[in-house]
């Protein structure tokens, strides 16, 4: 199982990219709600508050907690995925403002985190090391914290999360106590080692990532992806940053994604989790760079289209999958019942195990399988239509779909087949539903309920000066850049 879901995760990503010491905040006891245009009633928002609570537990439960390491999925035996660690990071900040845990336990568990990537080997071996020039492979075993398995890549994007998380840390963690100041240290230097200019062997741009051997991935992040982030903590760095054509390089195929699709005009990306990655550290609202000002809209209202572009497209629904409809949408990178060919009255059937599904002008890829967080994880860009899409799938799917956790990964209404499955299980007049969560889907909804609810995770990233530093020399201005950095 690991194996083939491992192996669909890296086809998966390759075929998206082929198309196409720091200042803190002040905290509080508990987060204050933020005004919103949309006003949820008071059952919505304790629907929303049950699952940020039910989603942070996940990373709190998963995590080994003298390493820090948290697992690509759980539960059931798994690896590590950094940047699920990277997500477990700051949503261990959310626990602390809405009263889950204590801003102790957070601490003590930030720092054995910290310590483990500080400390992790890095060099150029097959098996012996977590990492090498600063960056991380992308699985670690859980229970060495080397690389999971020959195969697994040194990824610039995986370790971009990990760090989302390690600044993260070094912005919240802003009390003159010895553990909050040794956070804080310890995050500085795991960003100062990493060697972006190492990763590019065909500057400007950044490479996707490198095995042993000297063999960097063919590919690089150039056009509207996951990417947005690599590319801003690459400018932001003190010690190896990228030259400032890099940003034009990743954008200059921007012009090829935008049009119309399903009633939005946007910059299009088909899954979901390319709006969302980035956009959960970063408030993209009211700052733009050349390409924003040239088509007169921010990255944060590009999400916002493409959210609603994906309920036009369930609606419309054009494979005639079961269930789809104004309340039941949502395709993302995710889980799925395998691969199989089925014969049905519309016609053959194609399934997939894990894959990036999606739908935009870029590539249409859908196999009936919905995935809770492509909805969750865009709850801040359009809460009018997820917080009821949220509320639909919970309530006809809920007793299969939703568990101690929150959501599971996916479920798919459309697949009956009795066979072997890999993953999840088939339920009799449901269809195939997941058994497990997976940390990089969990993240996305975990971290923007917080920003919906209170700009939280938004407001100490504003703070941290990489994440400035790499914006400014990306070209963005306006909004809350232009103002100066407050005291906490």
């Amino acid at each position: 199982m690991a194996l083939h879901h491992l192996f669909h995760r890296f086809k998966s990503t390759l075929f998206v990219a082929l198309l196409v010491v720091g200042a803190g905040v002040q905290t509080s006891a508990l987060a204050k709600d933020a005004p919103s245009r949309f006003v949820a009633s008071p059952q919505q928002r304790a629907l929303v508050a049950d699952l940020e609570h039910r989603t942070f537990r996940w990373f709190w439960d998963s995590a080994d907690p003298k390493t820090g390491l948290i697992p690509d999925h759980y539960p059931g035996e798994s690896f590590s995925s950094i940047a699920a660690v990277g997500f477990g990071l700051t949503a261990y900040g959310v626990g602390v403002e809405r009263g889950y845990i204590t801003r102790e336990q957070a601490v003590d568990r930030t720092l054995a985190t910290l310590h483990f990537f500080k400390d992790a080997p890095q060099n150029d071996s097959e098996d012996d090391a977590s990492g090498f020039h600063g960056f991380f492979y992308h699985f670690l075993d859980m229970k060495t914290g080397h690389r999971a398995m020959r195969y697994v890549e040194l990824s610039s994007v995986d370790t971009t999360l990990l760090l989302g998380g390690v600044l993260f840390a070094q912005s919240y963690y802003d009390r003159d106590t010895p553990k909050e100041k040794e956070i804080r240290q310890l995050a500085d230097t795991i960003y100062r080692n990493v060697d972006w200019t190492w990763m590019q062997p065909r500057a400007p741009l950044i490479s996707m990532g490198w095995t042993p051997g000297g063999k960097f991935i063919p590919a690089d992040w150039k056009g509207y992806n996951e990417g947005m982030l690599v590319y801003v903590l690459a400018l932001g760095s003190p010690t190896h940053p990228v030259s400032a054509d890099a940003w034009k390089a990743w954008t200059s195929t921007n012009d090829l994604s935008w049009g119309r699709f399903y009633g939005q005009t946007f910059l299009t990306f088909a899954p979901m989790f390319g709006h969302q990655y980035s956009q959960t550290w970063i408030d993209f609202r009211g700052i733009r760079d050349d390409w924003n000002r040239r088509h007169n809209l921010d990255y944060f209202e590009n999400s916002r289209r493409a959210t609603l572009s994906q309920r036009n497209y369930a609606i419309a629904n054009p494979g005639k999958w079961t269930g789809y409809g104004a309340n039941v949408w949502g395709l993302t990178a995710s889980n799925g019942p395998g691969d199989f060919k089925v014969q049905s009255v519309d016609g053959e059937r194609e399934f997939e195990g894990y894959s990036a599904r999606g739908a935009g002008l870029d590539y249409i890829r859908d196999d009936g399988t919905l995935a809770p967080t492509a909805a969750g994880g865009s709850i801040a860009f359009a809460p009018e239509i997820v917080i009821p899409a949220l509320t639909e799938m919970k309530q006809r799917y809920g007793k299969y779909i939703y568990n101690e956790y929150g959501f599971v990964d996916a479920f798919n209404p459309s697949f009956h087949v009795h066979t072997r499955l890999r993953t999840g299980k088939l339920v009799p007049g449901l269809g195939w539903v997941d058994t497990e969560e997976l940390g990089i889907d969990q993240g996305p909804i975990v971290l923007m309920i917080e920003n919906w609810r209170s700009d939280f995770v938004w407001r100490v990233m504003r703070r941290n000066p990489y994440i400035r530093k790499g914006l400014q020399r990306a070209g963005f201005t306006g909004g809350w850049l232009e103002q100066p950095v407050t005291p906490p």
